[in-house]
Order: structure tokens, then C-alpha cells, then sequence
């Protein structure tokens, strides 16, 4: 099949198309023929070496780790997914390629109104976003201050905090700032002078905060938590040991959770937006648009 490799650790140019022997589900397994794989900055950091001690890689390897496609082989003991099955999920081979294999368990119906690119931009975003919010109890009648709000992941917190009952005030350049309020967030410029734009949208303080950006706001989040770093979490600051904050870097993946987002991305209570396609041999640029940040939304991959 076709893929994108890399042989070593390194920038974007270590990225180039290959052709490599077709996966086989195992026990358990399906093996998709991926219509759309996402691109997340986490695929970047694996590519540069900088993961190492938390996802060691073994060399050659594929990167990405989401897709959308239609199921076309199915292992030994699988009952709940057959052929033919168009699914969105996580891959356990690497998703820039012609195929890739994933756990039956964790991979979702693709309801007929999604896109293959919107379907393939929702697994790691909305489950990321549902898991900080999970952990840092974001509940109705609460305030969360969001960073990086107009990102992938940012852009599923808003929402499904908001549907929380929660009132979310979300960080991003001007430019985003209209964006932010369709999703709901009540916007605010980040940088310089964010303490007080903060304590004027919300002077009774705010209960929660997510950082999704990791351009070192955590000291700021600190002083707008009253000096407590207790309901603070961080999926991008690789500061944040240095400041006793907690840093959410993996979790519990459910295809059952998954199932309910791509159900609301379908009635359109949920959405990811794809900020730029690329076809599968042009991986290169795709990840240098995703590694150089500021991207509304995800970039998605076409095999």
C-alpha cells in the first residue's frame, strides 16, 4: 500500500511516501481503507523525537492516529463491525496510509451526513476536549477560561462545555473572535494584559481553566484562579511540572463516546472544523501548516 513514512526523527523532510506491505487485523481488529486521515500537533512532536519517554516509536513508522474510511477486513472474534462499514476511530497502524488497522471497540458509525474530512477531525479532538472537561468538572453555572479556544480541540471544548450549562471564555487572535462567539465562547485577545481583559469579562473569577495552547499562560491562569493551580489543566505547556499544574497528555478512549459526538457533529450540535485538505503525498505541508500553530480547526489528509 501507500503511505507516508519516516526513518528517522527530524523536521517535515523525513516525511516522504512510500510503498510498504499491507496491515492484517489481528484478533479483535478491523483494517480500513481511510478515506481521510486528521493531522493533530501530537503527530509532529512524535515525528521530531520529542514524545520519546511518554509514545516510544519504533522506526520506520507511519504517523497519525485518526481517520475515516470504510472497514474492508475484519479479525478474528469482531462482531459488532462488518465490511463494508464506513467508521471514523483511532488507528493503531498509523493513518496516513492506504489502510490502516484499529480496535473494533474503538471505532464509531460514520452517520451518512458527515464528510469524510469532518468525520475524521472529530476522534481525537472531541475525545480530548471531553476528557479535560471531565477532569477539571466543569458543570453548569460555572466560568472556564479556555486557551487556544479556536483550535481543534479548543473549538470541541467550547461546545460541549457551553452544553454544560457552563459560561466559556475562550483565548484567540481578533481575527478568531467571531468565530468563537457562533461557537458560543465569549472571546478575549491572549498576551500581554490577559489577567485584566479576563477580570473584566468575568470579576466574580473563573472556576476552571483549560489551557489548549500552551503558549505560557499558565502563570496567568494561576493568578486568575486567586494563586491555585486546583482546577487548572494543561494539554500543551510542557512547563506546567514547573509550575505544579496538572498536565493531561492521554486518557480513556471510548467508541461508544465517539459514537455520541459524530451523532451530534451529524445534527449539527457539534462540529470540528477543517481549516485546509491535502492530498495523502503532500503530508509535508500539511504538517508544517499544523506545526506552525494558528490553525482554526483541524488539517486533514486524502489518501
Amino acid at each position: 500500500m501507500e503511505a507516508i513514512v519516516f526513518e528517522e526523527f527530524g523536521g517535515p523532510e523525513v516525511l516522504h511516501p512510500a510503498r510498504v506491505e499491507d496491515p492484517h487485523p489481528g484478533p479483535g481488529q478491523v483494517r480500513v481503507k481511510v478515506r481521510a486521515a486528521a493531522v493533530n500537533p501530537m503527530d509532529y512532536k512524535i515525528r521530531r523525537g520529542w514524545m520519546e519517554d511518554v509514545f516510544p516509536t519504533s522506526l520506520p513508522a507511519i504517523p497519525g492516529v485518526e481517520f475515516a474510511g470504510v472497514v474492508d477486513v475484519t479479525g478474528e472474534g469482531v462482531t459488532d463491525v462488518a465490511v463494508g462499514d464506513e467508521v471514523l476511530g483511532w488507528s493503531a497502524t498509523g493513518s496516513y496510509a492506504e489502510y490502516a488497522l484499529a480496535d473494533a471497540a474503538l471505532v464509531a458509525p460514520k452517520p451518512p451526513e458527515l464528510s469524510w474530512p469532518d468525520a475524521a477531525a472529530l476522534t481525537i479532538a472531541t475525545n480530548t476536549a471531553q476528557r479535560v472537561l471531565d477532569e477539571l468538572g466543569v458543570e453548569a453555572g460555572e466560568t472556564l477560561l479556555l486557551h487556544g479556544a479556536a483550535g481543534a480541540v479548543g473549538s470541541a471544548a467550547v461546545q460541549l462545555a457551553a452544553a454544560r450549562g457552563a459560561t466559556v471564555i475562550g483565548t484567540a487572535s481578533t481575527a478568531n473572535h467571531d468565530y468563537l462567539r457562533v461557537l458560543g465562547a465569549t472571546p478575549v485577545e491572549y498576551g500581554d494584559g490577559l489577567v485584566g481583559r479576563v477580570r473584566a469579562l468575568a470579576p466574580q473569577g473563573v472556576d476552571a481553566v483549560f489551557d489548549a495552547a500552551g503558549r505560557g499562560a499558565l502563570p496567568d491562569s494561576i493568578e486568575l484562579r486567586g494563586g491555585t493551580t486546583d482546577r487548572i489543566v494543561t494539554i500543551a505547556d510542557p512547563e506546567a511540572g514547573t509550575y505544579g499544574v496538572a498536565f493531561s497528555g492521554g486518557g480513556s478512549r471510548s467508541g461508544k463516546q465517539l459514537a455520541e459526538h459524530a451523532r451530534r457533529a451529524a445534527a449539527g450540535e457539534l462540529r470540528v472544523p477543517v481549516a485546509e485538505t491535502f492530498p495523502l503525498d503532500e503530508a509535508v505541508r500539511a504538517q508544517e501548516l499544523s506545526e506552525a500553530g494558528h490553525v482554526r480547526g483541524k488539517v486533514v489528509l486524502l489518501p
